[in-house]
């Protein structure tokens, strides 16, 4: 017996979001990954419409036995200037190719860069921003070489995880690792902080229930993510997605915790110290597996369940609000005091399912629809011919534009 299968319809669940100008003319575009495809997208007036596939540039082949914890292609950080990718595995393999173009500006790959490490579980690679200097790329890690060898637990429940910097040397063309410290054990996602003039550069680590500023030569800055007020104190807040929305005189973070919480982190700094960060309650929206801010003012919002959204920023979130910041984080016997906030409807998102809202008074019912209203609908749908179609549990309801209907 042979199975065969085949894909009805595309994939629509979005993996990764990102944001850029890709086809020129100064054009706002997004591009989605969404399973084996990529698809580029372009707002418009009112809704997200797809605008045309990618050409395959230079393909290369990472891996041939398919999708195995050692073959890189899980996690992928560019340098902010686009001098260089990483491409990552869950564990061990890193791969770092050079980002060239040649005499007709046509994108060239070099052959790739070696940084791996045995016994490393990933969780997190972004690219710092460091100016013009050697690219530097940040990685959240664990090495659990110790804990295949202890039957008994206590290494496994003892490993720790460490932010490590890796470094691309362009004269030698080689990569090491620059620097290693230990980070929280709950961390889970690293944010790039602009560098190279326009910010402290360095990294946010966002770990269960903390944000955190970290930088080599740079002392910890702190602050705990605001909680709700109706949460059980022994669940913790976990961020799943972050934004960055840059501008020539500031720049601001959007996380998004697990609950759906969208928060504003600002940090304060003097050059390139950080002096304070701060963590705002900004608006609450469905969870969503990646965030986008477009500098027209808008936020894509690629959805874990359900349809994704595309919202209008109203407000940046500078109204008077529960804030925690580094500056006013305080430790008790059991811990860090946590700050706590309540849910409220979207205030500085805009999105136009709002205007339902303002209709209300409008709508009213429809005595002659045509559909039959003495038994359970089973499904609508509107077809092509601007007719009507209705199923019941008894049969199927045809009704036409002109009124007629057929059972």
């Amino acid at each position: 017996m042979y199975v065969y299968s085949l894909m009805l319809q595309r994939a629509g669940g979005i993996v990764c979001a990102t944001y850029g100008n890709f086809v020129g003319g100064k054009t706002h575009e997004i591009v989605v990954a969404r399973g084996k495809n990529l698809d580029l997208l372009r707002p418009d007036d009112s809704v997200l419409t797809r605008a045309q596939p990618f050409p395959q540039g230079s393909p290369r082949d990472i891996g041939k036995s398919g999708c195995r914890r050692i073959v890189p292609g899980q996690f992928l950080a560019v340098d902010p200037k686009g001098r260089a990718v990483m491409v990552s595995a869950c564990e061990k393999q890193k791969l770092v190719y050079v980002l060239n173009r040649d005499a007709t500006a046509r994108l060239t790959i070099s052959s790739p860069l070696e940084a791996h490490k045995s016994n490393t579980v990933t969780y997190s690679v972004v690219g710092v921003d460091c100016g013009f200097d050697n690219p530097i790329f940040a990685s959240i890690e664990l090495d659990y070489s110790e804990s295949d060898l202890d039957p008994t637990g206590q290494a496994a429940a003892d490993a720790q995880k460490h932010l490590t910097f890796y470094e691309l040397d362009l004269g030698l063309n080689h990569v090491s690792r620059k620097w290693s410290e230990p980070v929280d054990n709950g961390a889970n996602l690293l944010v790039t902080v602009p560098g190279g003039g326009d910010g402290p550069s360095g990294d946010l680590v966002c770990a269960e229930n903390f944000v955190i500023y970290k930088n080599q030569g740079h002392p910890d800055v702190r602050a705990v993510i605001p909680r709700r007020a109706d949460l059980p104190a022994e669940r913790g807040v976990l961020v799943v997605s972050a934004a960055t929305h840059r501008q020539k005189s500031m720049f601001f973070f959007l996380l998004q915790t697990q609950y759906g919480d969208i928060f504003k982190v600002t940090l304060e700094h003097e050059g390139d110290r950080v002096i304070e960060l701060k963590i705002k309650y900004f608006d609450t929206i469905p969870v969503t597996t990646s965030l986008s801010v477009l500098k027209t003012g808008f936020l894509v919002a690629a959805s874990e369940f359900g349809n994704h959204a595309l919202y209008q920023f109203q407000a940046i979130g500078e109204a008077e609000d529960i804030e925690a910041s580094s500056a006013t984080l305080m430790e008790t016997e059991e811990g860090f005091q946590p700050v706590f906030f309540q849910p409220h409807g979207l205030k500085n998102l805009g999105s136009s399912f709002n205007t339902l809202d303002f209709m209300t008074r409008l709508l009213g019912e429809v005595s002659d629809s045509g559909f039959l209203d003495t038994t359970p609908s089973l499904s609508v749908s509107l077809l092509g011919d601007d007719s009507l179609m209705q199923v019941h549990p008894n049969g199927i309801r045809h009704i036409r534009e002109d009124g007629r209907i057929n059972e």
